[in-house]
């Protein structure tokens, strides 16, 4: 038998969860692990680094995604598709928003203070970056870009981290998740275009129309596999990598072919299950490629 006490508790977790959409971490999660694999090839990586590696991500981007659903509150409260979000449906005040966004930040922080002084510097300033994309959409159409780099923090942050230097090859990797994210930022606001016109607030779609925000996604995405290529050659990487390469262009391809100018109902089969696809398959790819490099 259940305990009744448990379920209050148990439904209102599952709220702030959604009310994050804690399921879309595993977007940039798996950048940041292949990162920490990546790092394992030329670096010793220990286990405790890459648990606080896990818990300054998952913490940085649960702050920052709270943050966007405090800021965004009156717009989501107008907006058909939004309405029902946490916050606007009452099922999560704004002060107790507040204070979880207050908590995951010192989460973040403290987490950043366990992988080493110069990461918990640099804790605050990327604090910024992720909570400030919530204000781009207001100033400009790059806030598509604005959200893609924000994320990209993520794999040069986790190498930083757990080999305490920087390498420009890493960069790929994070220019790679960047026009990743970016290029299915403008698929997902195409359904939104008439709302942000309405209200005003910036995107590709809202501002160049549905044809010309799908063929830039477009080219985000082929900029984002043209960086994927160059990790090839910049980390030494073999078969199964290739072999990765392939699946993900192929993914990329069947995204951009089942989100049509006319017909923009499978945007969330695109936005999620693709792209989620896409994510894993990078991270098992660098990891088995690694792997089969060390033992076979």
């Amino acid at each position: 038998m259940k305990n009744n006490k448990t379920m209050p508790l148990i439904e209102n977790i599952s709220i702030y969860f959604r009310m994050i959409k804690f399921s879309h971490t595993i977007f940039a999660l798996p950048f940041a692990l292949a990162a920490a694999i990546l790092a394992w090839r030329q670096y010793p990586v220990d286990l405790a680094g890459i648990f606080w590696v896990l818990v300054a991500m998952t913490s940085a981007r649960s702050a920052a995604m709270g943050f966007n659903r405090i800021a965004d509150a009156g717009f989501d409260a107008k907006n058909i598709r939004t309405v029902r979000r946490a916050i606007p449906a009452k099922d999560i005040s704004l002060v107790s928003a507040a204070i979880f966004v207050l908590l995951f930040s010192l989460v973040f922080v403290f987490a950043s203070a366990m992988l080493g002084r110069i990461c918990f510097y640099f804790a605050f300033p990327v604090l910024i970056i992720l909570c400030s994309y919530s204000y781009a959409k207001r100033f400009t159409l790059l806030s598509h870009l604005y959200l893609g780099f924000a994320i990209s923090l993520a794999p040069v942050g986790a190498w930083i981290a757990l080999t305490k230097t920087f390498s420009f090859s890493i960069l790929l990797l994070s220019m790679a998740l960047m026009f990743y994210i970016a290029g299915f930022d403008i698929l997902y606001a195409c359904q939104d275009i008439d709302f942000d016109r309405k209200t005003g607030l910036y995107s590709i779609p809202a501002g160049l129309g549905i044809k010309k925000a799908l063929m830039i996604s477009t080219i985000m995405h082929f900029c984002a596999f043209f960086f994927f290529c160059l990790i090839y050659f910049a980390f030494d990487l073999h078969l199964i990598y290739l072999l990765t390469l392939f699946i993900i262009g192929i993914l990329l391809i069947i995204e951009h072919k089942i989100v049509r100018f006319d017909d923009l109902e499978k945007i969330g089969i695109a936005f999620f299950n693709v792209n989620s696809v896409i994510s894993i398959t990078l991270f098992v790819g660098i990891f088995f490629d690694e792997l089969t490099r060390r033992w076979i």
